[in-house]
């Protein structure tokens, strides 16, 4: 598992908020269950370049700063400033995320699968122009 760093591959071309395509965010109420889910899925194929664990100050200090000005110089059409500040949000209440390569329709349902009885807080895919709720 890899430390969460947010550089330009997981910017919005356009804004510069957190937007980041071909992965999966999943948030947990707490350290332990995103590390158990971490750990399930390395148990399903997964591997730990796919993963990346995110603690709350990370979320904060790397996150938060891509959404400060995310709709200068026009506001968003998407959704993707909106879903940023809700990992800022959950991040800054103490919650822990997990930010997961998702390659293809397959890896998302593995992902699925794994997190399934994880009681995650939310979980979000990022396509190419669509934000996915799972």
């Amino acid at each position: 598992m890899k430390p969460l760093v947010v550089d330009s591959s997981l910017r919005a071309l356009i804004g510069g908020a957190f937007y980041p395509s071909g992965h999966t965010m999943v948030m947990y109420a707490n350290e332990a269950q995103a590390r158990d889910s971490a750990d399930k899925l390395l148990a399903d194929g997964f591997t730990g370049d796919d993963i990346y664990f995110a603690p709350p100050a990370d979320i904060i200090s790397q996150i938060a700063p891509t959404v400060e000005n995310g709709d200068e110089p026009l506001p968003s059409a998407g959704t993707d400033g909106v879903t940023a500040r809700e990992f800022v949000k959950l991040a800054r209440e103490g919650q822990y995320g997990l930010l997961i390569v998702t390659k293809d329709d397959e890896a998302a349902e593995r992902i699925k699968r794994v997190i399934a009885a994880s009681g995650y807080t939310i979980a979000r895919r990022y396509h190419a122009l669509v934000i996915e709720d799972f």
